[in-house]
């Protein structure tokens, strides 16, 4: 039977109720249906509403088979997002031919493109000039496009530049993801016209149009939520502004001071780097006046030593501190940015980059000699980056033990796979893993009992008592699927572990595999989503299979039977069984 068929205003009214059918209607009215598209016996729309919810429409012959990701309709019911995309549908099929003729402009005439074009080039250029100025009165963007090209034309007007990439880029309220496309094609054509201006020899008037350009759409960067096309447009407005620069050959100390405050107050990151991609811009005069400028900022910047915070952190500090490193590295001068760094000696981190400067650098004795200074002045606390950096220039220098003394207390504060990986690295180094192995599982093992007894005297009841999740996890990956049972087994585990460790026993203790997935069908299911479905399907399936090679076939349908009283309700859920047979 065909969606026409199925799908009437009548059957969608019985589907959703009164209530879910007059706010899909609204949302139908609303025109919040957006992408809708019809094939193989589907039909698929992204409904608009708190949040972007995906509908699908099945034909299941005989009836409508439906589904969306809002939180009604994961509980299986026909929601106002499923009423609205039918709704849509409806009207669609209703004014197909109308529609594709409105869109085409031909459905009547049977014109071509070809032949229209044919036709516009008999007429007389008032009668043409008429139709794109009514036309433009009805699109912002054909309107910007011809005052840019007409301002083009008659010369540098400023003024008319400025007023289109206002319209374009200036956003009055909030621009969502949905607009951004709308938007960003509209600033394009914006910045396609101060490129035509530069192409054309204008190229201070390009120079001023597109910082006048960035100051705008840094503006609409707090208005807008962005997905990568407004850093595209600021990437492109950045290189016109650099190639306008190269011709036009502003003052070189106006530019290297604008820009220095741009850098240093900006929010964005706009002309980042200033001091490399305009040295040829800048010239000796320029650069060394953006120096003077970065140097006499960086003079205000206070020393932070060891246990010391600047209160007044913020954007700013980093910014200079940036720009001064950019400065060093340009110079190739190791000391200098050595000096730069140990402005911040607040953390290990500032430690363990002026070690990491002196490593590249081939000056291993001075690495070492900062790395350990941090680590004296933090203990512990230094970080686990610089104790990694000088646990490994002491295994380079086979000080195996100092190198573990370092790492040890780093599987003791966060006992887990991830630290136990990163402890066995380090001590395979010294080739001493057997006797540390052991050391880390006792210690692992102490640290659950301790949690054990805390948990016990718990005000909350649904703590657990023991989870042997971190066991679990070490003993498989070092593919002892015995020890992980046993650990699972005497302490529990979470529902992931479970999965993994009753597929690695199907094929020679598959009764094992079947009492985990019926202990956690129940769970699974109550999540009540349709991946939870899903999820609970799959596990019943394996569950058949296992029972049937084991010859328990009857009693898997006794089982299934039980499932499907015990759920019946979750319509969605016994969907799925019926695949199961």
């Amino acid at each position: 039977m065909a969606f026409s068929e199925l799908l009437t205003l009548h059957a969608i009214r019985r589907l959703a109720g009164s209530r879910s059918y007059a706010r899909g209607e609204d949302y139908f009215h609303g025109e919040q249906v957006s992408e809708l598209k019809t094939g193989k016996g589907r039909i698929v729309a992204t409904v608009y509403g708190t949040y972007p919810y995906r509908v699908v429409l099945r034909d299941e012959g005989d009836s409508i088979d439906y589904a969306c990701d809002c939180p009604v309709g994961q509980n299986g019911e026909f929601c106002k997002h499923c009423v609205a995309t039918a709704l849509a549908w409806l009207e669609q099929e209703q004014k197909a031919g109308k529609e594709k003729g409105r869109k085409t402009g031909r459905a009547d005439t049977g014109l071509t493109g070809k032949d229209l074009r044919a036709w516009l080039l008999l007429q007389e250029q008032e009668t043409l000039a008429d139709l794109l100025i009514e036309a433009a009165g009805m699109d912002e963007r054909l309107s910007g496009t011809l005052m840019m090209k007409a301002a083009s034309a008659r010369g540098v007007n400023l003024v008319t530049y400025r007023k289109v990439i206002d319209q374009a880029i200036g956003i009055d309220g909030f621009i969502d993801y949905h607009g951004m496309y709308e938007y960003w094609r509209d600033a394009e054509l914006a910045l396609d016209g101060i490129e035509d201006l530069l192409d054309k020899g204008h190229a201070d008037a390009a120079v001023e149009l597109s910082e006048y350009a960035l100051r705008r759409l840094e503006g609409a960067m707090n208005n807008a939520m962005d997905d990568g096309e407004i850093g595209m447009l600021q990437h492109r407005l950045e290189a016109m502004h650099l190639k306008a620069c190269r011709k036009a050959r502003p003052d070189p100390e106006a530019l290297a001071e604008r820009l220095f405050q741009w850098e240093l107050t900006g929010e964005w990151g706009t002309f980042s780097g200033a001091n490399k991609s305009y040295a040829r811009v800048f010239g000796k005069r320029g650069t060394q006046h953006y120096r003077e400028l970065v140097e006499a900022e960086w003079a205000r910047i206070k020393p932070l030593t060891p246990g010391h915070q600047d209160r007044n952190y913020d954007g700013k500090r980093y910014t200079i501190t940036r720009m001064m490193e950019n400065l060093a590295e340009q110079d190739g001068d190791v000391e200098a940015l050595v000096a730069i760094k140990q402005k911040n000696l607040s953390s290990g981190h500032g430690f363990l980059a002026i070690a990491e400067l002196y490593r590249k650098a081939r000056q291993g004795d001075k690495a070492l000699e900062w790395a350990e200074q941090g680590i004296k002045a933090f203990g512990d606390k230094a970080g686990s980056g610089l104790q990694d950096f000088l646990a490994d220039l002491y295994h380079r220098r086979k000080r195996h033990a100092d190198a573990m003394a370092l790492i040890w207390p780093q599987f003791v504060q966060n006992p887990c796979l991830e630290t136990y990986q990163h402890l066995k690295r380090h001590a395979d180094r010294g080739k001493r893993w057997p006797e540390w192995r052991d050391r880390a599982l006792r210690q692992l093992r102490a640290a659950i009992a301790a949690e054990t007894r805390r948990n016990a005297h718990a005000r909350w009841r649904d703590a657990p008592l023991k989870d042997h999740s971190r066991l679990v996890e070490i003993f498989l990956w070092e593919k002892d699927i015995d020890a992980a049972w046993q650990a699972a087994t005497q302490g529990g585990c979470d529902q992931r572990l479970w999965i993994r460790l009753a597929g690695l026993r199907e094929d020679k203790h598959p009764r094992d595999a079947i009492a985990v997935y019926q202990q956690l069908i129940g769970p699974i299911v109550n999540r009540t989503n349709n991946d939870a479905y899903a999820e609970a399907a799959g596990l019943l399936r394996r569950i058949k299979q296992l029972m049937g090679k084991l010859g328990e076939g009857r009693d898997f349908r006794r089982y299934l039977t039980q499932i499907r009283v015990e759920y019946k309700r979750k319509r969605n859920f016994m969907k799925l069984l019926d695949r199961l047979g």
